[in-house]
């Protein structure tokens, strides 16, 4: 098996709502398109006169209700996830059928949403959500790069070379081999994955807790944001806010009783609500499942009155679930349906408890292990192509699933345990590649085709 060499800021991205496989991945794509093309000569950027994308797979299906065209527009003008303007799709969306310029060299070439084409849904390239881009002279191709948007924001290209990562000082590739590593060299969580950083970021140990921090705050303020917004969500749907009227209504007496699920979900709902409106959010392990993290993240901060130092800890044991989930099956949703998305969140969130509440790496891998074997088989069915409905609510679902599945993972002997974090990641791959592609991210079929036509 290959060694684990993602980064934890590579993993955690902050950008645009409401997907990361439809807005993160295709801005960062046309942004090293854009990149690629300064590399042409003075005379081939002369000669060209028009730029094209054609998506293809889930970005072609759903791509409209994800805001890809106005993603990639906004990196054609040298817009970056993590820098852009929060409003930026707001402003794209809202500007209608103008044209703008990016320039190549010395030529500006004018662009306009037709130019990004919704191609096939079915076809033959590699992975599921393909990008390819192009810039043409007179209807012949002076430049054509192939782009992937494989779950979290992270792209890959045609004829990417390989990594080379310098030998990581705790090297791992599942569960099973990394809690071999706590007991062979007696180190905790936190210290192994800090270390590993330090080797594939080349950041020092307060450069990396600064960074973290960063994302920490950015999350916090999601939620915020949320809390206190209200309205109608973006798109036909007319789905209205929900967390502002829930978290109000907290301390009512038919509430009492759930009070603290009652508080869950209601942060879960503020963030999922904030990705759905198209603002800036934090890949956890993508946008769709954006609020389960961020959620948990609040209460810790909020309810449990956790210090900054237990929160970079529970973002260090959700890194490492969100890690052997990607590296060993998929976190997109195009690819392995929902289980992907909210169930490796769910995953992350539980084992993110259980860390922070001083429980040994056992318990860890059990409680991702109990919260993703219950999502096994969850379907990606957006409602119109938008990320909504279900997948608001089902934010607010999986923070209490998350939180029960560290619960169940607390009771008895760790050891215990008859399934492993391991396997239950090893099921989803083979469940997600035997399920249709109805069900992943392309409203063909389940909760996207039933409600239409009620």
């Amino acid at each position: 098996m290959t060694t684990i060499t993602t980064s934890i800021f590579d993993f955690f991205k902050i950008g645009p709502g409401p997907s990361s496989s439809h807005t993160i991945g295709p801005m960062r794509a046309a942004s090293d398109f854009l990149k690629t093309a300064q590399q042409l000569t003075d005379e081939q950027a002369s000669s060209i006169d028009r730029f094209e994308v054609h998506l293809y797979g889930s970005l072609s299906a759903t791509g409209k209700g994800h805001a890809t065209d106005y993603a990639i527009m906004a990196g054609m003008i040298g817009q970056v996830p993590d820098t852009c303007d929060p409003n930026i799709i707001d402003n794209l969306k809202n500007a209608g059928d103008k044209t703008y310029e990016t320039k190549i060299k010395n030529k500006s070439i004018a662009f306009k949403n037709k130019d990004i084409i919704f191609d096939a849904i079915k076809h033959s390239y590699p992975f599921q959500n393909t990008m390819v881009f192009k810039l043409l002279s007179g209807g012949n191709t002076v430049i054509e790069k192939e782009y992937y948007s494989i779950g979290g924001g992270f792209i890959k290209w045609k004829g990417q070379p390989e990594n080379t990562v310098s030998t990581l000082p705790y090297p791992y590739s599942n569960m099973k081999e990394f809690i071999e590593l706590t007991v062979k060299h007696k180190k905790n969580l936190a210290e192994i994955m800090l270390k590993n950083e330090e080797a594939l970021s080349g950041l020092k140990r307060a450069e990396i807790e600064k960074k973290l921090d960063h994302i920490i705050n950015v999350m916090l303020e999601i939620v915020d944001r949320g809390l206190k917004a209200d309205g109608i969500l973006p798109g036909p749907i007319g789905l209205h806010r929900k967390a502002k009227l829930l978290f109000e209504r907290r301390d009512r007496p038919e509430h009492l009783p759930g009070k603290f699920i009652t508080l869950l979900s209601s942060f879960a709902l503020a963030a999922a609500e904030e990705n759905a409106s198209y603002h800036k959010v934090v890949t956890a392990p993508t946008l769709g499942s954006a609020g389960v993290l961020p959620a948990t993240l609040y209460a810790m901060h909020n309810h449990f009155k956790m210090p900054k130092t237990k929160l970079r800890d529970a973002m260090l044991a959700a890194a490492l679930i969100g890690f052997i989930a990607k590296h060993n099956a998929s976190i997109s949703g195009a690819e392995v349906g929902c289980q992907g998305e909210i169930g490796v969140a769910c995953a992350m969130a539980a084992a993110m408890a259980a860390y922070t509440n001083n429980h040994n790496i056992h318990v860890v891998a059990n409680a991702a292990e109990i919260a993703l074997e219950h999502c096994l088989g969850w379907t990606c069915d957006p409602v119109g192509g938008y990320v909504q409905i279900p997948c608001i609510e089902r934010n607010a679902i999986g923070v209490v699933h998350a939180y029960n599945a560290y619960l169940l993972a607390t009771v008895g002997n760790p050891k215990n345990q008859k399934i492993g974090f391991d396997e239950v990641v090893k099921a989803m791959l083979e469940t997600g590649r035997d399920m249709s592609t109805k069900y992943k991210e392309t409203s063909e079929g389940g909760l996207a085709v039933c409600i239409a036509s009620c």
